[in-house]
């Protein structure tokens, strides 16, 4: 035999097992080795769309392209909010059952209003504030990574990440591993001792190396000539509130740091989507997720969409600049992972917790119903009519957020049946402009609602911690704030979001029918064959099964 047919017939082999090789890694396990699930903070479906041709190839574009987008994804209950949100993905189930009702709610018997991931047993790790005394002891129900880790004792790993706290220990649970967020004061990711003592080295060595500072010794300027910006209203505008009064490009972020005082600016930028990418790459590295038998979780929250889209409208250059960006640093995570972990060895969904609506000046001065509410001038009014009626007290103790609390004790000893008087307020509230309906509690017990806005309602409603009287605004209103828009309705620019599968198994495909965001849980359940968390209401999304 010939040197030249042996190298020949060495190199064949050396090619086939290759080529082998490669057949065989890419052949999906029976299981995910690891979950990633993505929450972009406000996002709405829309923008996929708008966005669309400034894009790359490998971020928003690879997961649609080479995964299942489903078009119809929707929250099927009232009060559209971050904290509820991110529990309603993790939980597949709605606040009636998870228990996360808004970010706030009024305790009567503490006659003080309490916050959604707050837990006064709890303090910081990893820093010197309370920012810190965070658990997700309120969250009623397990979610997906309580029951992964249930199933295998606790050999998974579940990791929450996210600039806001609420978000990451929602999405995270109450038995995972970690759940991680941004400290205000320091700029550093800190975490719960309900999770831990002290934080992880590669945490401290991330925290060390201070990219807080490097994103905010900077100017924010648009990714693209700012002309090209075509999707968007004019940079300058009337309809945004911006960042300490500015609302143009560029942004000295030097500058705004020395009025701000406080590394919360960092949220309201870009920058913030960045570093949480690069401390979810950290963590997936350091942790080892997605390398052994057991399936890891890692859930990771952009958030600074939310506080960008809060300050400048869904219709601002500044959005559209953050949304392109955003599409960079998924290109980067995704890379990261099909190199590291494997497209086939990862299941990645990407969903947003709400939507928003468009700055509601603008849609009025477009000739559009809109408008805010005055709900400080409407209560003034009600306890005065309240006074009126049953005789001077403190009928009100609190409102937050179109939940009306009354004070049962009051009208308890003044022999009142507490119905009669949630009724007389919510016939009270009704007649003012903008609000659209307005639910006893009373009615919301007794009653089956099973579509409408009124099944909403239900849906949102928790008997301990949920208000007297429900009001939903006409479409197009908010309550009046200082923001240049907000979220919190059933209406479809707040509750229609985007929902995407990509990864281990997922075949290339669209689903159009109507699912809801509770189906995400027990659909990832059925997959690692696993218990749907235990109130779930959801169902599994068939066609990715198929």
């Amino acid at each position: 035999m010939t040197k030249k047919i042996k190298l020949f017939i060495f190199l064949f082999l050396i090619t086939s097992t290759y080529v082998s090789a490669q057949k065989r890694k890419a052949i999906p396990p029976e299981k995910p080795k690891l979950v990633i699930g993505i929450v972009v903070d406000q996002m709405r479906l829309d923008y996929i769309y708008r966005f669309w041709d400034k894009f790359g190839d490998n971020g928003f574009k690879r997961l649609i392209n080479k995964g299942t987008i489903c078009t119809n994804a929707n929250y099927d209950y009232l009060y559209t909010q971050t904290g509820v949100g991110h529990a309603t993905i993790s939980t597949g189930t709605n606040p009636q059952f998870h228990g996360i009702i808004s970010n706030n709610w009024y305790v009567a018997l503490k006659k003080q209003s309490t916050y959604c991931v707050k837990d006064d047993h709890a303090h910081t790790v990893g820093g010197k504030s309370e920012e810190g005394n965070r658990s997700p002891r309120l969250l009623l129900t397990t979610n997906i990574g309580d029951e992964l880790k249930l199933s295998n004792f606790q050999k998974s790993k579940v990791i929450g990440i996210s600039l806001k706290d609420r978000a990451s220990i929602l999405l995270a649970g109450h038995v995972a591993n970690a759940a991680y967020w941004m400290e205000d004061k320091t700029g550093n990711w800190i975490t719960s001792s309900f999770y831990m003592d002290s934080l992880p080295e590669w945490v401290r060595k991330f925290n060390d190396k201070k990219l807080q500072e490097l994103y905010l010794n900077r100017k924010w300027n648009t990714l693209l000539p700012i002309e090209q910006y075509y999707e968007s209203l004019e940079d300058e505008n009337p309809y945004e509130e911006g960042l300490l009064g500015q609302t143009s490009f560029p942004y000295d972020l030097t500058k705004l740091y020395k009025s701000y005082k406080s590394y919360s600016l960092l949220k309201s930028t870009p920058f913030g989507n960045t570093i949480t990418k690069d401390f979810a790459i950290d963590a997936i590295v350091n942790e080892n997720l997605g390398q052994d038998e057991y399936t890891d979780i890692l859930m990771v929250s952009f958030s600074s969409t939310d506080y960008i889209g809060h300050q400048f409208g869904p219709s601002s250059v500044e959005v559209e600049d953050t949304y392109l960006r955003l599409d960079k640093e998924l290109a980067h995570f995704i890379d990261f992972i099909n190199e590291n972990i494997g497209k086939e060895n990862t299941l990645v969904f990407l969903t947003a917790d709400h939507g928003a609506i468009n700055v509601p000046k603008y849609l009025t001065d477009a000739g559009i119903p809109s408008g805010y509410f005055n709900y400080r001038k409407a209560l003034s009014l009600l306890s005065s009519y309240l006074n009126a009626l049953y005789g001077n007290g403190e009928w009100i103790l609190n409102y937050t957020s179109g939940q009306l609390y009354l004070n049962h004790i009051l009208i308890e000893d003044s022999k009142l049946s507490l119905s009669d008087v949630q009724e007389k307020a919510a016939d009270f509230l009704i007649q003012f402009t903008g609000v659209a309906n307005a639910m006893t509690a009373s009615n919301l017990e007794k009653g089956n609602f099973t579509s409408g806005i009124f099944a909403r309602m239900q849906k949102n409603y928790n008997q301990k911690r949920s208000g007297d009287v429900l009001i939903n605004l006409e479409p197009g209103w908010i309550e009046s704030t200082i923001a240049a828009t907000n979220h919190n309705s059933g209406y479809q620019y707040d509750a229609h979001v985007p929902l995407i599968w990509y990864g281990w198994k997922v075949k290339r495909g669209t689903v159009n029918r109507k699912v809801s965001i509770t189906d995400i849980a027990p659909t990832i359940a059925t997959f690692l064959k696993i218990s749907f968390p235990s109130g779930s209401t959801g169902s599994i999304i068939e066609e990715l099964t198929k």
